[in-house]
């Protein structure tokens, strides 16, 4: 069972949604927020219960050791969401693809409430491992910034500032590592259905990578297309925003 402290800790909820069916388990990207989640929650709200989860390591959690694993994180999150009231939709964008993966693994052998739906955006699929897959990611401030600069999802002034650099490179760095080590299983499924979103010009996924999520469940698998590159949801958000609501449901 969850326990209020668990679910303050791991969880955050931006807008009220207390005649919601549904709860939408967000899960962020490396070095992103709960609150990289809070326009997608303006917009669902009221009709859906957006939880939007905070990693260890980083803002009000910034003093905790951030986790070595998707895995970990998947677990950690699992053990906050605990027994609930209503049914749970799972969405991941990039690294939080692959820790909503892992999370409907967990949830569906756990014999609990298994997840309705899984949305993964931005994330090939667990069969098709990333270039250097098993290995940590960058390690140096530069190579890290060059990253971020490839994939457009930070302002560039923002990088070219040594304060706030300092405070969230070390949680980006972490993240990097465990998006960099994780090695999905080739032949892991899930038994709810799977929606893939994809940018039409994403540097890290391309169609065919996102298409093979259809490997990984035995249930349905729909794919969207949209313009943009890795971070297209910021772009098209109202798009975006229909897909999950048609995924939970609404």
């Amino acid at each position: 069972m969850t326990t209020r402290d668990d679910d303050e800790l791991w969880i955050r909820r931006f807008h009220t949604a207390q005649e919601s069916a549904v709860s939408l388990v967000c899960l962020p990207h490396a070095g992103g927020s709960a609150g990289s989640y809070f326009s997608l929650s303006q917009e669902l709200a009221p009709s859906v219960e957006m939880l939007a989860v905070q990693y260890p390591g980083r803002q009000d959690r910034r003093w905790e050791p951030p986790a070595r694993s998707v895995e970990e994180l998947a677990a950690g999150v699992a053990g906050a969401l605990g027994a609930r009231d209503r049914p749970v939709v799972l969405f991941g964008h990039s690294m939080g693809g692959a820790v909503a993966f892992e999370l409907a693994r967990i949830l569906e052998d756990s014999g609990g409430a298994a997840p309705t739906a899984l949305v993964v955006s931005a994330r090939r699929a667990p069969s098709l491992p990333r270039p250097g897959a098993g290995e940590p990611g960058p390690a140096s401030d530069e190579e890290i910034k060059s990253s971020m600069r490839r994939l457009e999802g930070t302002d560039a002034r923002l990088l070219e500032d040594p304060e706030l650099l300092r405070f969230f490179l070390p949680a980006l760095r972490a993240d990097y590592m465990v998006a960099g080590s994780y090695r999905g299983p080739a032949d892991g499924q899930v038994a709810c259905p799977i929606t893939a979103l994809v940018g039409d010009a994403d540097p890290e996924t391309t169609l065919d990578d996102a298409r093979a999520w259809g490997r990984h469940t035995t249930g349905a698998f729909d794919m969207h297309v949209y313009p943009g590159g890795h971070f297209f949801i910021d772009s098209n958000l109202p798009a975006v925003v229909k897909a999950l609501s048609e995924a939970c449901g609404r």
